[in-house]
């Protein structure tokens, strides 16, 4: 009795009745909703990324239409200019830096707030405060701190110290950028550890524990090891910033004392926009 009227319904809500792809040429469907992203991705991301490349190969001031292909003049300046070179080498410590230095600090807070205290929550949530501030507001707030009335400085002079330049001193201003950074963003690392550390099962742990085997042994060949993927993450991440890093320098240092400080993105930005070497910049 009730055969027809089902048959009917599955009919009526049958795929091809409805227009939907299945069967093998399903896979088919997937690529139509790529289309937007990669579309976006291509000239967003891809075409002027191509174009630059193609500009770094004249002297192009960045506000003519005049573009004179010179060829690899600009790689060749480069090697000879000794204020890029430097910048170059100045970059990769910074960013050497700001990898190491930051997931340490990260997996040890990552370890000091996996647990059993009463404020872990809070303390999580205080360590990775710092991360979700914009890095140009960070920069103002740490240029005060910096500053020679600032509050370190203060600090410094209740104990005898003589006022310390941090941001004026060659010497001294390429790690008060670092100390910024690391101190922004190891709770980012300090995250993508414990969220690690929660995964490692707690019989493990524990029966390293029974077999005598101190905090650090069990850390060393229980932990570490499971810690591989969060390592490899927190150190391209920090990498990666440490690479590009900006803002930070921008606020705090302008690049200088003497161009000092400047990164590499600092230094293309000076040379694109303020020097009218855009070709030469990018």
């Amino acid at each position: 009795m009730t055969a027809a009227p089902v048959s009917a319904r599955m009919r009526e809500t049958s795929p091809k009745r409805r227009g939907v792809r299945s069967g093998p040429k399903g896979g088919r469907v997937p690529w139509f909703f790529v289309v937007p992203a990669a579309a976006v991705y291509v000239f967003v991301v891809l075409w002027p990324s191509v174009q630059g490349s193609g500009l770094a190969f004249t002297d192009w001031n960045g506000l003519t239409r005049e573009r004179t292909y010179i060829g690899v003049d600009n790689f060749v300046e480069i090697t000879r200019d000794q204020k890029a070179s430097g910048t170059v080498v100045r970059t990769l410590v910074i960013a050497a830096v700001i990898t190491i230095v930051q997931n340490v600090v990260g997996l040890l807070l990552a370890l000091g707030v996996n647990t059993a205290i009463k404020s872990r929550n809070i303390l999580r949530v205080i360590l990775f405060a710092p991360a979700v501030i914009t890095p140009v507001a960070v920069g103002f707030l740490w240029k005060n701190l910096y500053s020679t009335k600032g509050a370190i400085n203060t600090v410094l002079g209740f104990f005898g110290v003589d006022f310390v330049s941090f941001l004026g001193d060659p010497n001294i201003a390429i790690w008060s950028i670092c100390a910024v950074v690391i101190w922004q963003f190891a709770g980012v690392s300090m995250v993508i550890f414990l969220a690690n550390l929660q995964s490692v099962p707690a019989d493990v742990i524990e029966a390293s524990h029974l077999d005598g085997a101190g905090p650090w042994l069990r850390f060393w060949y229980v932990v570490r090891p499971e810690l591989a993927p969060a390592i490899t993450i927190t150190t391209m991440l920090s990498l990666i910033g440490g690479l590009r890093l900006y803002d930070q320098v921008l606020i705090l240092t302008g690049g200088g004392p003497a161009g000092l400080t400047n990164t590499m993105s600092t230094l293309l930005v000076k040379n694109a926009f303020q020097y009218g070497e855009y070709g030469y910049g990018i």
